[in-house]
């Protein structure tokens, strides 16, 4: 939870409820504002998140889908991964945005150790969607700015899966020279590309907001291919619609745009 910008539970948690979904929060860290200003503090509430899950328990909460970002520690992720395994088994579906990185590098104090982290969440993910960077260092596979083959985008998600996660989308990834995401949906066992046109802006939480437009049809009981689709037109939009804002750092105010969802 940031207190100075529209990202990570800001920004999901309005969508979420607007599609008409009971949504609840446990914020894996406190920070002072988006990351992308440089200069920031950053709270790990881990020690909070161990006292809560035995009280969920014994008031008897249970959920249809557990959605996961920003990990800040690997107790955290452990912890975390424990609690989906548990709640998986009970039928909640696991869904795991393995927030790193992004244009070939590890966001602002993002450490190597989250790369050991985000692994621990993806081994218990129903589906994950790390953009190409992460994909890229969850693999420890060469991150090419001029992007890949067909052939080797679907070996990229192949590693992914490899390491737990059932189903995949990468996104943010360029396919024979076109943006897409490419995706492996585990209930049909098909593979499936979806190309886009790129906005040469640059917003924090956009990627949380294709994670909440995503998750919101899934549970509708759209299937993945259409639900990223609409993920990314929502996106798209969004960002069109606020190309020129002063201050981007801020995130998207995603508020006053909810019917577009």
């Amino acid at each position: 939870m940031a207190g100075y910008g529209k990202v990570a539970t800001a920004a999901m948690l309005p969508i979420l409820s607007y599609m008409g979904l009971p949504t609840y929060n446990l914020p894996t860290a406190l920070v002072s504002n988006t990351l992308d200003y440089g200069k920031f503090n950053i709270l790990d509430t881990t020690d909070y998140i161990v006292g809560v899950f035995p009280v969920w328990s014994e008031l008897g909460f249970t959920f249809d889908a557990i959605a996961t970002g920003f990990i800040a520690s690997e107790r955290q992720a452990q912890v975390v991964a424990q609690y989906c395994r548990e709640q998986s088994a009970k039928g909640t579906i696991i869904f795991v945005d393995p927030i790193m990185g992004d244009e070939g590098k590890l966001y602002n104090g993002v450490t190597d150790a989250a790369i050991r982290s985000m692994k621990e969440m993806m081994s218990v993910a129903d589906l994950s969607y790390p953009n190409y960077t992460e994909a890229c260092y969850l693999t420890d596979s060469e991150y090419r700015k001029i992007g890949v083959t067909h052939e080797e985008a679907c070996r990229l998600v192949d590693k992914l899966r490899a390491i737990g996660s059932k189903s995949v989308l990468i996104t943010s990834i360029t396919i024979e020279g076109q943006p897409s995401v490419i995706g492996y949906n585990h209930m049909n066992g098909q593979y499936f590309l979806l190309p886009y046109q790129e906005i040469p802006v640059h917003f924090p939480g956009t990627g949380d907001i294709f994670s909440a437009v995503l998750i919101g049809h899934l549970l509708q009981d759209e299937s993945l291919k259409r639900s990223a689709r609409k993920a990314m037109d929502a996106v798209y939009t969004l960002i069109d619609k606020n190309k020129d804002n002063e201050d981007k750092n801020r995130g998207i105010p995603l508020e006053q745009y909810l019917s577009i969802i």
